[in-house]
Parts: structure tokens; sequence; C-alpha cells
């Protein structure tokens, strides 16, 4: 069978739209008008537009509060047979980004061997022998309350740098990128859009705890030797939100730098390395 090529005046090309418009422009842009005037509300509009972590009857005690020192985001618990681990994976990170740059396939932490060494220094700082000595430490963490010029200036930058944030990351879903691969990093912008913004509008600081205040907190908790002796998962969960737990972990060196702040976030936490 031969076949001839035909003149380009013969040729008949298809004058019909190849598909039916989905939407009217005009609905598209007013949605994307109505996502960004959401996304700018602060976190407890945001995290309506994003799919939020995935219900689990599996316990994660180190849930939400382990991060990975390469890129910062929170590493996600992930079950293997019998053991747990926490993983930052390469695949769910933007394309393009910074952080991109040396950050393995996956990192891993086991769950067994973070708690080992987290629960033997939590149960070293509340210890009946060094308690003052942790109080102490947390008293002096303290801010004292006073916002200054730069203190403004700083709740500023940190405004503009977290709306800078999420209109990349708007831009980058607008390209096509699954949004669930930035829930955590829009949710962590949003919040943090949200803190700059409540000081900027004069929202008054909290006066530091004083050294009896911080001993009854510590009271409260309960007896945390006990806690961690018997380590349970759902116990251990409630015991590290209470003292705001939050740790960094280090791949390279196998190292843990973890911070515990249970007078109030950002306000006094004492810091230790395993």
């Amino acid at each position: 069978m031969r076949f001839r090529k035909a003149a380009p005046d013969r040729v008949v090309r298809s004058r019909k739209q190849a598909h039916p418009q989905v939407v009217e422009v005009e609905d598209f842009v007013q949605a994307q008008l109505l996502r960004r005037s959401r996304a700018a509300g602060g976190f407890s509009a945001g995290k309506k537009l994003v799919r939020g972590p995935k219900r689990t009857k599996r316990v994660y005690p180190l849930r939400g509060r382990v991060k990975c020192g390469y890129c910062t985001r929170r590493m996600e618990g992930t079950p293997r047979g019998p053991r747990t681990y926490y993983r930052c994976a390469l695949r769910t990170m933007v394309p393009g980004s910074p952080a991109l740059k040396g950050h393995p396939t996956n990192v891993y932490l086991p769950e067994a061997a973070a708690m080992e060494h987290f629960n033997k220094w939590i149960d070293h700082l509340f210890d009946p022998m060094n308690v003052d000595q942790t109080v102490a430490a947390l008293v002096a963490s303290q801010e004292n309350g006073e916002a200054g010029a730069s203190d403004h200036a700083a709740a500023r930058k940190r405004l503009t740098d977290a709306e800078a944030k999420l209109r990349r990351f708007q831009d980058a879903i607008a390209a096509g990128i699954d949004p669930s691969a930035l829930v955590e990093a829009m949710n962590e912008a949003q919040e943090k859009r949200a803190a700059a913004q409540a000081e900027l509008n004069g929202v008054p600081k909290r006066v530091g705890r004083s050294a009896a205040e911080i001993h009854a907190m510590i009271d409260s908790l309960g007896d945390v030797k006990k806690v961690i002796r018997q380590a349970n998962p759902a116990e251990l969960q409630r015991l590290y939100e209470a003292l705001n737990v939050e740790i960094v972990y280090n791949a390279t060196g196998r190292m843990l730098d973890a911070s515990i702040r249970p007078v109030g976030r950002d306000k006094a936490g004492v810091r230790g390395g395993t």
C-alpha cells in the first residue's frame, strides 16, 4: 500500500473545539480569589483547604514532634511490621526547593531508639535531685514580655516571610503540584502568619511564670517516671504534648536535638542533645 502526501491547500483541518469548556473563566478566577482569601485568614481558615494527617488507629507518641534535620519538615510515622519509624521522603518535597540539595531519598528514625534516649533525658530532668535545676532553666529562658521597636520589626518580617511562602505554595499548586505534598509546609506557614499578625495587632504577651508556678505545673504532670517506665504509647503521647516536645533529627551525625516547653510554646524551654 502506498501513501501520497497531500498538498497543503488540500489538507482538511477541523475547527471544532477539542473538548467542551470545563468551567467558566470567571468562576475559575473567583475560586482562586476565594482560596487566596482563606489562605490569608490564618491557620484555622487555611487548614480547611488542605488535607490533614491521616487518621490511624496506631498510636505514634512522637507524631508531629520530630523534624528532619535536612529540610526541617515534620517526619511522619510509618509502621514496618512490629516496628515504627519516622520518615521524611524526598519525593514529597516541592520541586526546586533549596532543601533538596543533599537530602537523601528517605530519612528514617527508629521510634524505639529515639524514645529510649529521649526518655532517659526526660527522666533526668524531672528526677527529684534535678527538678530544681530544671525549673531554674525554665525560669531563665522566659521572655520578659516587653515589646519594643525591634520586636515589631521582627514580627513584621515574620509576617512578610510567611505570606511570601504561602504565595509560593499557591503558585506551585497552580502549576500542578499535588496539594497533599504541601500540607505540612502550608499549615506551618499559615500558623506563623497568624502568630505574627496577632503580635502586630497588639495581643499582649504572656507574663513569665514564677518558679513556684512552674513547680506546680510540673507537679500537675503526675508521676513522669512512672509514665516513662510503663511505656504506654497513649500515655507517652499525652506527656509529650504537655511538655511541648520538639525534636530535630540529624541523620548524618545520628543526633537528636530535643527541647521541651511546658510553660508555653516559644516562651520557655530546656534543650538537650542525645
